[in-house]
């Protein structure tokens, strides 16, 4: 049976604030509960013959889903590293200095810090770029202020003007859809297809909308026209944060996607296999579902295991 670790230490460290790091120590220890309690299923069925059954498949398949969400919570603890300095003899510092020469060189480069649901940051060339910041999902008021802000939509999952005003200073570019710009006073409009530059980075706008569901007959979840999904260039990477969208054919249309992060929420979004079938067509390097809900973002790894060339990587981002 596994035991859920000590993780007290990482109270306090710079950039999260104590309620955070302690609702995700809760999440974690949920995590190792369930997962020795389909641990115990699991040889209860074995023992009783019924390793073939569809009831070991199904506890099987939540029992993948129970541990990795343990597993990712502790590499994820283990490297925050606490309040203190990262260590100089350490292996990760020695992989740093490896890749990037230094730390401090890595500490400048592009990085992405995830906060939950759709809400995300990026960090390049010390500039800080927030991703539809919502409260819900994390402690504005202990993030870095932001140089620019993308929204994705109106809907308030991924509109929040408290976070907004959190993370805010004097010079902060804000960009919204045009659905946004309505809705909020002082955003930069961005229509379906746009390409504008903003603090030095280039960014296109690309169409979100939904084709399948629908939230009544002929009435989409989220309508052609009213959200975009982002491609951002940071040097040289290409990385496309697609909002609420489905597997429309302009994602599909896409091209040299470094990174991308396409949303698995059912009924608003895509079906795992859904961002199968776009991750087939456009290729991204390195692939991150998120805002995936009560969607098991294991089926999508099992959905594109035979395509070496993509790299799908799941961060807890429900």
């Amino acid at each position: 049976m596994y035991e859920a670790k000590d993780y007290s230490s990482l109270l306090g460290m710079p950039g999260f604030s104590d309620t955070l790091l302690k609702n995700h120590f809760t999440l974690y220890q949920g995590y190792v509960t369930n997962t020795n309690k389909l641990l115990e299923l699991l040889s209860e069925l074995a023992k009783a013959g019924k390793g073939s059954s569809p009831e070991f498949a199904e506890l099987k398949r939540r029992f993948g889903w129970e541990f990795n969400g343990m597993r990712l919570h502790e590499y994820y603890f283990e490297n925050l590293g606490g309040s203190g300095q990262l260590n100089p003899s350490s292996p990760l510092a020695q992989k740093l200095v490896k890749e990037f020469g230094s730390v401090q060189n890595w500490e400048a480069d592009f990085r992405i810090t995830f906060v939950g649901h759709g809400s995300l940051f990026f960090t390049f060339q010390g500039k800080v770029i927030h991703v539809d910041p919502v409260s819900q999902y994390g402690d504005y008021t202990a993030m870095p202020k932001a140089d620019l802000i993308l929204i994705t939509h109106e809907h308030r999952d991924h509109l929040d003007e408290k976070a907004i005003g959190s993370i805010s200073k004097k010079e902060t570019v804000i960009v919204g859809s045009s659905a946004v710009a309505e809705v909020f006073r002082g955003a930069i409009s961005m229509a379906n297809g746009d390409v504008k530059e903003f603090l030095g980075l280039k960014v296109e706008a690309v169409p979100a909308y939904n084709l399948v569901h629908m939230r009544s007959p002929g009435v989409p979840y989220h309508p052609k026209g009213r959200g975009n999904g982002y491609v951002m260039t940071f040097g040289d990477k290409r990385v496309y944060v697609a909002g609420d969208t489905e597997n429309i054919p302009e994602m599909k249309a896409l091209r040299d996607i470094d990174i991308a992060f396409l949303p698995m929420n059912l009924p608003y979004t895509m079906t795992p296999e859904m961002v199968a079938d776009a991750a087939r067509a456009f290729r991204p390097k390195i692939l991150y579902p998120y805002h995936y809900g009560d969607t098991d973002p294991q089926r999508l790894v099992e959905l594109l295991k035979d395509v070496q060339e993509i790299q799908v990587r799941v961060r807890p981002m429900r």
